[in-house]
């Protein structure tokens, strides 16, 4: 996201043209986002840039927001994107990655999410990037709180069932 902004198409009256106001400016604030498509759990961050070590930073925020380390343990499934499979990327202890096929959006749960949290900024300019952000922030805690949609929207027919952990004797 960024002070460009997302433009949608909207309703108007029949004759008349929409207007939205854009004012074009170049600041960029982005979203990353995790999700865990068995239950519509969500998990976001937001930073000033992508690459490979700011996607270490939201993986170690993750990893320690969630308790994930050598004794529990996730897999994200993830994209290509250079960021992603950067040799400089640093993983937390007891995050796994496993990669979709190139150019296949289609098959990424977290893609669906985008829409999602693009909703209260469409159509909209924002001052400067702290009114950006307080509008994100807001949107991803709303979007926490609804596992349920959350899920329909990523939990494909063939995604792997969770296993449950086995209970120590």
């Amino acid at each position: 996201m960024g002070l460009l902004p997302v433009v949608r198409r909207v309703w108007a009256p029949r004759g008349q043209r929409p207007i939205a106001a854009v004012r074009r400016r170049y600041e960029w604030l982005y979203v990353y986002g995790f999700v865990r498509p068995t239950t519509g759990q969500t998990w976001w961050c937001l930073l000033p840039t992508v690459s490979a070590e700011a996607f270490g930073l939201a993986l170690a925020e993750f990893a320690r927001d969630e308790g994930i380390g050598p004794t529990k343990r996730a897999v994200l499934v993830l994209d290509q994107a250079g960021w992603h499979t950067a040799k400089e990327l640093v993983l937390p202890a007891g995050i796994d990655l496993a990669f979709l096929p190139p150019a296949s959006p289609e098959l990424q749960p977290a893609e669906r999410l985008w829409g999602l949290v693009d909703e209260p900024v469409a159509n909209r300019t924002f001052p400067d990037l702290d009114a950006l952000e307080a509008t994100l922030v807001t949107r991803c805690r709303v979007l926490e709180r609804q596992r349920r949609a959350i899920k329909a929207r990523t939990r494909y027919h063939w995604w792997p069932r969770e296993r449950r952990p086995r209970k120590q004797q």
